[in-house]
């Protein structure tokens, strides 16, 4: 079976799992790619650069496969003589409709915020088949549908919310979480002090003022942790990240985007605990990296983070308030003897390729039956 790849923005988690995808499946997949930047120029102009491109593609795929940064309903008209009936999924990685935009864009201070929340609407339409990577993402997209069609002043087209629910399922990341076993550091001797690990990209949606703003206040109490903040940072990084830089001096142990995937996976390895307190997350890939390296994590009880875990642990791994976070984290630091001979792992590695891809290869077969 031959599968096309169209992944208009081949950067980062798109570009990892697009080449894991490639590399595990027992299907003939090929990547076309555009670079990894400009993604709203990606958004309005990858449907016809793919569109030209397919009109040099030999042998038709039996299922063509994109992604969200792709108008699929454009490059399916522009591209109709190449594709023919080939069927079209997507995979959302993302969605502009409901991912909570930066209030600096300028898009949004303009009012011009809904017009890329459209194009995933109409690729959602268009397509054949819709995935999302995870059921908190499907649901948040599909649930968000009413409310934004009725902003429109007519032909507001509601029944189209049911047609997209219909051809629409859930398939969670696969990731390549093999790779930080080599870099395994777990029986070099830990400190006394628990280390707490940031290891999210330094932009407003991962709530990071929530998050020093608990350490502040456990620093304030005396409470004794060095801390590790990796991700990478933006020009527009929020600004408490300068402010709690100078005032964790004496706690950081690193501080900064590291240097490659081996510095990355032995900080990880070394991190004890994992407080996330992000407003947004459809899947929550660095806490499944965090997990792959057995670190302890204190997660809000929302967003797809539930999803990772037997509801059993629903009170083991969860907090409910700001106040919660900060008197569970407290806990966790007095208790870091205790939770590093704990294992979280296995939470993770149902994640991985090779516990992954058998359910891709199985689930695409039948879009072309």
């Amino acid at each position: 079976m031959k599968i096309l790849l169209l992944e208009p923005f081949f950067s980062g988690s798109h570009k990892q799992w697009a080449e894991g995808f490639a590399e595990k499946s027992q299907h003939d997949v090929q990547i076309m790619s555009l670079e990894g930047r400009h993604w709203k120029w990606r958004m309005e102009g990858a449907a016809y650069s793919f569109a030209k491109q397919m009109e040099r593609v030999e042998v038709l795929p039996d299922l063509i496969l994109a992604t969200d940064m792709l108008d699929v309903a454009a490059f399916a008209g522009l591209a109709r003589k190449s594709i023919k009936q080939t069927p079209i999924a997507v995979y959302f990685h993302e969605n502009q409709l409901t991912y909570p935009w930066s209030p600096t864009d300028q898009d949004t201070i303009l009012k011009r915020d809904l017009h890329y929340g459209f194009k995933n609407y109409t690729t959602a339409l268009a397509a054949d088949f819709v995935l999302f990577n995870s059921a908190y993402h499907k649901s948040s997209f599909i649930n968000a549908l009413p409310k934004f069609l009725k902003g429109f002043p007519d032909h507001n087209e509601l029944d189209s919310i049911e047609i997209i629910d219909s051809k629409s399922s859930v398939l969670h990341l696969g990731l390549d979480l093999q790779k930080f076993k080599a870099f395994d550091f777990s029986n070099e001797p830990n400190d006394r002090w628990a280390k707490i690990l940031w290891n999210h990209r330094w932009e407003y949606d991962k709530n990071p003022e929530a998050f020093f703003d608990a350490l502040m206040q456990l620093k304030e109490r005396g409470i004794k942790f060095n801390l590790i903040v990796l991700g990478e940072s933006y020009s527009k990084a929020p600004e408490i990240f300068e402010k709690a830089n100078s005032h964790f001096g004496n706690e950081i142990l690193h501080w900064g985007f590291a240097s490659d995937f081996q510095a990355y996976a032995k900080w990880l390895h070394l991190a004890d605990i994992l407080p996330v307190t992000s407003n947004q997350d459809f899947f929550g890939i660095s806490l499944i990296e965090a997990l792959a390296c057995n670190v302890k994590p204190l997660l809000p009880k929302r967003l797809a983070y539930p999803e990772h875990f037997p509801k059993a642990l629903s009170n083991t791994f969860f907090y409910n308030d700001q106040e919660d976070f900060v008197n569970r984290l407290q806990r966790l630091i007095f208790n870091v003897g205790v939770i590093r001979k704990q294992k979280v792992e296995q939470y993770a590695m149902v994640y991985d390729w090779e516990n992954r891809i058998e359910e891709y290869d199985n689930l695409f077969e039948t879009f072309v039956r």
